[in-house]
């Protein structure tokens, strides 16, 4: 077991993803703890979980929080693929080389790879947490989180630039006074400050989006494992209506709304969002 010195500092991991794209994660805890494997959203990276990580490292789980490729420090794609298939099996390949099966954790873009990993057959998911997402989000939410994703790409001038551009975002957020928090979220060249990810990304996006929903309502329907839905009260991705709609085909899910949250709900109650994970997790591994 780790101790707890062991448990607030992640251990770098290297991984393989489909075609052999190097994916880089970080695991917190005991290696030999139930497995909980954490996928962000479309823009975002690893770092995004870190205090959940630890926090669920203290109660004994394995933590592994993953930067989707083009994401982070995981390697770009050469020709552009970052369609939901491939996401997918590197997921499934990430948890092959893992060794166990996992609890998957999967935000907006992170929780469509989860769930659609779970129509795999023989896929070693046990059981699955959706973060503000489900399989008929709001078009209007969608389409608003799609522009930030596509502005800025020229760059920013300073940190203060990006907090400026965050804030419109999340307008529901305190700006933050100290930027360095920002420097997990950006690449620095040229002295300008870019996104941490792959502009090309969004290329992946012109899947067709009705078939998506097809997609993801089969997979859905499949689902024979326990299930939490996590909706921010605040959210224009996820309304209650779409929520509904999701337990409807998933009658057996549970659903969490947390109050204060918005689309990025972890980040805007982590307290809230890491107990409701914790008591989800450590509840179906008794």
């Amino acid at each position: 077991m780790s101790n707890a010195n062991n448990l607030l500092e992640p251990a770098p991991l290297r991984l393989r993803g489909s075609g052999g794209l190097e994916l880089v994660a970080d695991q917190f805890g005991p290696t030999d703890g139930p497995l909980v494997v954490f996928l962000h959203g479309g823009g975002q990276t690893r770092h995004s979980w870190k205090q959940t990580g630890v926090k669920l490292a203290a109660s004994g789980l394995r933590v592994v929080t993953l930067d989707a490729r083009g994401h982070g420090d995981s390697a770009w794609s050469a020709d552009g693929d970052y369609r939901r298939d491939t996401m997918v099996r590197d997921l499934l390949l990430v948890l092959e080389q893992l060794g166990a099966p996992a609890v998957v954790v999967g935000a907006s873009m992170g929780g469509i790879t989860g769930l659609l990993a779970t129509a795999v057959p023989g896929a070693p998911i046990k059981s699955l947490v959706l973060v503000d997402i489900v399989t008929r989000p709001e078009q209007a939410g969608v389409a608003r989180v799609i522009e930030f994703l596509g502005k800025h790409r020229d760059g920013f001038d300073s940190l203060e630039q990006v907090a400026d551009a965050v804030a419109e975002y999340l307008p529901h957020r305190p700006r933050p006074d100290n930027t360095d928090g920002l420097r997990r979220n950006l690449r620095q060249r040229d002295g300008r400050w870019y996104w941490h990810w792959d502009p090309d990304m969004l290329s992946g996006r012109v899947e067709d989006a009705s078939a998506m929903v097809e997609q993801m309502e089969a997979a859905a329907r499949g689902l024979r494992i326990p299930v939490l839905l996590v909706r921010g009260l605040r959210s224009d991705v996820v309304s209650a209506e779409g929520a509904a709609a999701f337990q409807e085909l998933v009658p057996h899910a549970q659903l969490v709304e947390i109050g204060g949250a918005a689309h990025t709900a972890a980040g805007d109650n982590n307290d809230a969002f890491t107990d409701a994970v914790a008591e989800f997790v450590l509840r179906n591994e008794r």
